[in-house]
């Protein structure tokens, strides 16, 4: 295993510079022989595999040779889609990228929007070169189709988060980039995704135990189409791949909702597609640990409560999602924290809401060294997309019955709405409580078109039109004179 990890440790490398510097001729000519290089790999199975373990390290993290490198969904994307919503507040000094988001004052020179833009295309460069290379080498031919349709799958991912973020970006599909690509139409980049998702359609339900968690999967790539259909306002198209993941019966809520952030339940039974982190429990993970808990659990944790250690309290819940909840709700206990208990049985109270989703206390007590994974896809979200593209539909009795199931799980009671404003409010509002934390809520208000709405009521900031989404970071344009600029920035 280390022997392997040293191998993708090294791809990696040269995939970190083949992404930033593409375009230059080289001055130095050299051979070395210890080194990996593209023009010798891609040549064996395990290059094919090792290839597509390092795309998938890209979405968390990994610690190579010339330092630490965060992955897209190690905490800067989650993060920046809470702040900039009516989830999160920020509470980290000395971050003003992270203070615009949230006080909607941010602009294209916002580092934490130039942190998404280059983390993405990189993995995508990643996934370019895996998909155009693999092809060609003599292996068994089901795992090298398998392997290209888990790159696809993941380059879908990548540039279905670019597009609704950007709209228009670089469709880049190759690992021969010009130096100054053009950008293609939304259109032409939904079109790509959902061909990319369509290929990777034909993954496997599933993996033997011990070989794939982690990968995608067949119901993980039907799930996003039905986000991307979703998001497309195609209704029919979001209800029927969503059913497909339901009928395949690979899949169910835990019967508690803290259950699904369990340490043992990862990959379990509801994590539609998840990015590893920690041990990852035999799945692909590449960081040792994530920082959910560095960044969501308070500071006087660590001060308080023997053995638990890094616990910052970066990030902080808006209270109004926090009043959101219903006493009953059972997600409302599992997802905050307002005190604790000290040893001696002492109550501390704190001044601020904080987000505790993350940590299970008695698997992981030292808190800060954070080993959950993160929630790409949750079942949950599948049944509540359902419902959505029902009440659409005009079809009520569907969108009641699987809204109920989100909702009888979190311990509340079932709902009979009569109208499709009262079901897409509704919908809304559970889709809030049931994802608060997950880098969800920017995405489901702009898709909405509820973004200053929401905004305004749990911060009184009205968001303008622009914000509907982020500008293309200065630093890119100025490299690229090609790329142009979102209204308002």
């Amino acid at each position: 295993m280390k022997k392997s990890k040293q191998y993708i440790k090294k791809l990696i490398g040269v995939l970190f510079i083949g992404a930033t510097l593409f375009s230059c001729k080289d001055f130095l000519v050299e051979n070395p022989k210890d080194r990996v290089a593209l023009n010798n790999y891609y040549s064996t199975e395990s290059d094919a595999v090792s290839a597509v373990n390092s795309i998938y390290a890209w979405l968390g993290a990994y610690d190579f040779t010339y330092g630490n490198t965060a992955g897209i969904y190690h905490s800067t994307f989650w993060v920046s889609q809470g702040l900039a919503s009516d989830e999160m507040n920020n509470n980290q000094l000395g971050t003003p990228d992270l203070d615009q988001l949230a006080t909607f004052t941010f602009n294209s020179e916002n580092g934490a929007v130039l942190e998404m833009w280059r983390m993405h295309y990189k993995t995508i460069y990643a996934a370019n070169i895996a998909i155009e290379r693999i092809p060609a080498i003599n292996m068994d031919k089901t795992l090298r189709n398998r392997l290209v349709n888990e790159a696809k799958f993941i380059r879908g991912l990548l540039y279905f988060n670019m597009v609704r973020m950007f709209n228009q970006v670089p469709l880049l599909l190759s690992g021969t980039v010009p130096l100054t690509p053009e950008v293609a139409t939304a259109d032409d980049v939904y079109a790509q995704i959902i061909k990319d998702l369509t290929d990777a359609e034909g993954l496997p339900q599933n993996y033997p135990a011990g070989s794939g968690l982690g990968r995608a999967t067949s119901g993980a790539a039907k799930a996003l189409l039905a986000k991307v259909y979703l998001t497309r306002g195609e209704y029919q198209k979001c209800a029927g791949k969503a059913l497909e993941v339901i009928n395949s019966n690979q899949y169910q809520l835990w019967d508690n909702f803290a259950d699904a952030f369990k340490l043992s339940s990862r990959n379990g039974k509801e994590a539609v597609f998840s990015v590893g982190f920690g041990d990852g429990d035999g799945a692909i993970s590449f960081w040792e640990v994530g920082q959910f808990n560095v960044r969501l659990l308070p500071a006087e944790l660590s001060k308080e409560i023997p053995g638990v250690s890094n616990t910052q309290g970066w990030q902080v819940a808006a209270a109004h999602l926090y009043n959101s909840y219903a006493s009953e709700d059972s997600r409302k206990d599992a997802t905050f924290m307002t005190q604790f208990s000290k040893p001696d049985g002492s109550v501390v109270k704190l001044d601020k809401i904080y987000f505790k989703k993350y940590w299970d206390a008695p698997a992981d007590p030292t808190a800060g060294g954070s080993k959950n994974d993160f929630p790409v896809l949750r079942y949950a979200d599948v049944l509540l997309m359902y419902a959505e593209a029902n009440a659409q539909l005009g079809n009520n009795a569907i969108a009641n019955t699987y809204i109920n199931l989100v909702r009888t799980r979190a311990k509340l009671a079932g709902v009979n709405l009569a109208s499709k404003t009262e079901l897409l409010d509704a919908i809304l509002l559970e889709r809030r409580k049931e994802f608060a934390c997950e880098g969800q809520r920017w995405f489901d208000l702009v898709r909405t078109n509820k973004l200053a709405e929401k905004v305004n009521e749990a911060k009184g900031i009205s968001p303008g039109a622009d914000y509907y989404l982020f500008p293309i970071p200065l630093r890119e344009r100025d490299l690229n004179p090609n790329l142009p600029q979102n209204s308002g920035y």
